[in-house]
């Protein structure tokens, strides 16, 4: 699956919802699940788990991209496209 077919279904299945919670909130989601992730990395024993939690925080970037009408693969282009040379200096 392309990740512009899995952000289409995401929007399929939640965009209503995720439009009525709203960026700010919708990104708390977002947040809470990195922190499961975190969590999940940390204690490393269970692959399982970390793959759930993957699986969760690129659904949750999906859906706030979504909501934010923003199209994932197009942005990452930036990274898939010969315009990224090494590290950007912060």
């Amino acid at each position: 699956m392309e990740i512009r077919e899995f952000q289409e279904l995401i929007a399929v299945r939640y965009k209503t919802t995720d439009l009525a919670r709203g960026v700010p909130r919708t990104f708390m989601w977002f947040i809470e699940e990195v922190g499961e992730l975190s969590t999940a990395l940390a204690q490393g024993n269970d692959r399982a788990n970390i793959e759930e939690e993957f699986a969760d925080v690129f659904a949750w970037l999906c859906t706030l991209a979504n909501i934010s009408d923003v199209d994932l693969e197009k942005a990452l282009d930036k990274y898939t496209s010969d315009r990224v040379k090494g590290f950007k200096p912060k």
